[in-house]
């Protein structure tokens, strides 16, 4: 090896070695904020669990993890430095079930875990203030315990009313929101974080849309800060001004029950000038008064069914379980809505064009939709869920029909279906819950 080639060698090493000993150093110094490594790849492993799209910059669930260690460790490092800046949400249109769109905002997965790492941190210092009657994206709590307690409480009361709040994820005003986490947040790059989420554009396609209140709904953080909103706009107004009410709240969607219909348009008028206060408005159709009694003559006259958590409650036939006499009852059961949302996404699995593919392999893809729909929906009155996912066996026949040429008739197809049910009976979900061809 010449002189001059050893001269480039020993250069080469040295800038290594100085390379090395500088991320050493970096390493060692001492960070603005302390954040727990642990609680970052704690905040990693949920967002891994919960799934969920790609944002901007096309990086997958799997791809991130191709390379977690060293992508955590570089989202520590900038988080604990204060030099994390959130990157635009990708901004995704979801159709509403009544017509139109809502603006879905998906973070990148990096930013997903940095959402988690904040809730970590900013969560149990909120948690113990909310109401128990809260019910929306809390620790231990569900959407079915908000149900049971709401058909629990309509037949103590007669009238209820229910509440939409127009674009509420939109329309949270960001300074209201950050003196109220001024209030909880024990560390300062909390606040700083959740600032810069607030503020993080929207990217739809390339173009840039900044935003100026509300927080997007998708992030991790959101309905977090959400309820804390909500807690100091609603929930604490109840507790104060009309604390013999029972209500129940998912989120943006609540119940309050009332003694009297008089009763129910006073606390709408309340509320109303309430959540103009902080710059929120009733939806002026959605909002409703509902009569729950028993009286027929009443229920003729007054809106007698509301919607809560897509399930319709309503008077219905229900059976006595001592006696076995029916009577009307106030209860819930799958909404209209529900039932279509269903109806149109078994539709769409275009089971009769899957002919390449045996039942089993049908069941062991569609099992888990199916399982969620049961579990969900039949809850409560589950005879009415159980109609519709009889739409599964149709389609079911029209796959054997298509498959199979010999069993080209509905007859035959139905028949075909009702042998391999009675030979697998756990095949399919629905099947091991009743929902039996031999039922069509």
């Amino acid at each position: 090896m010449g002189v001059e080639r050893r001269a480039q060698v020993i250069q080469s090493l040295c800038r290594q070695d100085n390379s090395k000993e500088e991320e050493l150093v970096e390493k060692r110094k001492p960070k603005p904020f302390e954040i727990s490594k642990w609680t970052v790849a704690k905040a990693y492993e949920q967002v891994k669990k919960n799934r969920g799209a790609a944002g901007i910059d096309k990086q997958t669930i799997d791809m991130f993890g191709q390379d977690a260690k060293d992508n955590l460790y570089k989202l520590w490092n900038r988080m604990s430095s204060g030099t994390y800046f959130p990157p635009a949400v990708k901004a995704v249109p979801i159709p509403k079930k009544n017509g139109g769109t809502r603006t879905l905002g998906i973070p990148t997965v990096t930013d997903r875990v940095a959402q988690a790492t904040v809730r970590a941190y900013l969560e149990p210092e909120v948690e113990p203030m909310f109401h128990p009657d809260s019910y929306g994206y809390r620790p231990g709590k569900s959407a079915h315990d908000a149900i049971r307690v709401t058909r629990q409480r309509c037949w103590s009361h007669e009238w209820l009313l229910e509440f939409d709040i127009v674009g509420l994820f939109d329309n949270i005003d960001h300074g209201l929101l950050m003196e109220m986490v001024e209030r909880h947040a024990k560390q300062k790059w909390v606040l700083l974080y959740i600032e810069r989420w607030l503020t993080a554009p929207f990217e739809d396609n390339g173009t840039l849309t900044p935003r100026t209140s509300g927080t997007p709904q998708g992030g991790v953080i959101s309905p977090l800060l959400a309820n804390i909103f909500l807690h100091y706009v609603f929930d604490s107004f109840m507790a104060s001004e009309f604390p013999t009410l029972p209500w129940a709240r998912y989120a943006d969607d609540a119940v309050i029950h009332c003694v009297s219909k008089k009763q129910a348009l006073y606390v709408r008028d309340r509320l109303e000038r309430r959540f103009a206060q902080y710059k929120l408005e009733l939806h002026p159709v959605k909002t409703r008064i509902v009569y729950c009694g028993k009286d027929k003559g009443i229920r003729g006259q007054e809106v007698s069914k509301f919607d809560f958590l897509g399930y319709t409650f309503r008077a219905r036939s229900a059976k006595n379980t001592k006696t076995g006499e029916l009577f009307d009852n106030f209860l819930p059961a799958i909404a209209d809505k529900a039932k279509k949302g269903i109806r149109k996404e078994i539709a769409g699995w275009l089971l009769q064009r899957q002919i390449a593919l045996e039942i089993e392999d049908i069941a062991e893809m569609y099992n888990p939709k199916i399982r969620g729909w049961m579990n969900y929906y039949g809850k409560y009155y589950p005879t009415e869920v159980k109609r519709v996912l009889n739409h599964i066996n149709i389609c079911l026949c029209k796959w054997v029909k298509s498959k199979y040429k010999k069993h080209g008739s509905w007859r035959k197809a139905w028949r075909w279906l009702a042998k391999i049910c009675q030979r697998m009976p756990k095949l399919f979900y629905h099947w091991e819950m009743g929902v039996t061809p031999s039922a069509g």
